[in-house]
């Protein structure tokens, strides 16, 4: 099976939201290729079974990419659309490519890029990393799939670190990518763990990651509001758009008391967000924010 590959250059600062821009298009995933990151992961505890080196020689230029299906004629006119928008706000960026390849390579190629996610409840290492976990330490071992992009990481990071005591609690997942945060949840002690997404790709990634972590989650391709799903907290690590749908009914699948976590917000709308939330009667109790991403922890 062919995919197009999909490849936007521009630099460090603006890496995220041209990654942004993909998601808002319609990607499913991004892989990032980022010199100076690279750099620092090499400088780095972590041993990788491969590295390209070739990375390190590879200039200031960044490269964004993501594939979609080969009959896929939306998403380029979507990509130029929001890259525009992007543009006037300042983001930066420069060629967009467009090329064919085989799902086995690009299988492969996403790889050689991941590295561990450390935070102060759980440390994700991907399968093929080996790691040296410190006493103590809570190790999910993940295998991410085409579902999950590593420009994710400092989303899916803010919601590990606002997560907090999840012990004997239950836990809603919505858009659940490869399943990171709910599997992390259930590694933590919650009680239930129910994880959804829409796309049937990102809920087999999922499913496969609980059972690599040996913990027990229900896990469904479905949209939350069709459902009936209440839980005493809830992620959402999704894009603005489809966090202000949420909103007006995302409090019905919420226990009294309970906490909602939203990431996967660029900072130019957070203040958008979090206006649309608050008109739906929820309060913010939390915030983060890590590079060009913003997240909100809310209490209804």
């Amino acid at each position: 099976m062919k995919y197009q590959l999909i490849t936007v250059t521009t630099n460090h600062d603006d890496s995220e939201l041209v990654s942004c821009a993909m998601f808002d298009a319609g990607a499913q995933g991004v892989s990032v290729i980022d010199r100076e990151d690279f750099a620092d992961l090499i400088k780095s505890d972590v041993v990788w079974d491969y590295v390209d080196e070739a990375v390190l020689r590879a200039g200031e230029e960044v490269k964004v990419s993501t594939v979609v299906a080969e009959d896929d004629d939306a998403f380029l006119p979507a990509l130029h659309k929001r890259l525009a928008e992007m543009a006037e706000h300042g983001v930066r960026y420069g060629e967009i490519n467009s090329s064919y390849i085989d799902e086995a390579d690009w299988a492969n190629e996403w790889k050689k890029y991941y590295k561990p996610i450390v935070t102060s409840s759980v440390t994700v290492v991907p399968t093929w990393i080996r790691y040296d976990a410190a006493e103590g330490e809570r190790i999910m071992r993940l295998d991410p799939g085409m579902a999950f992009g590593t420009g994710e990481h400092a989303t899916t990071r803010m919601c590990l670190e606002l997560m907090g005591d999840v012990g004997g609690k239950s836990v809603i997942d919505v858009g659940c990518g490869s399943g990171i945060l709910g599997i992390a949840a259930a590694i933590c002690g919650a009680r239930s763990v129910y994880m959804c997404d829409v796309d049937a790709q990102a809920v087999e990634a999922a499913q496969r990651n609980a059972a690599l972590n040996g913990v027990e989650c229900t896990v469904e391709q479905a949209d939350l509001l069709k459902g009936n799903e209440k839980a005493d907290l809830v992620f959402a690590n999704i894009t603005a758009d489809v966090l202000m749908r949420l909103a007006p009914d995302v409090g019905n699948h919420m226990e009294q008391g309970g906490r909602l976590i939203l990431s996967g917000i660029i900072a130019d709308r957070l203040d958008e967000v979090a206006e649309c939330y608050a008109k739906c009667g929820f309060k913010t109790v939390n915030s983060m924010a890590c590079d060009d991403w913003r997240a909100l922890m809310l209490i209804k």
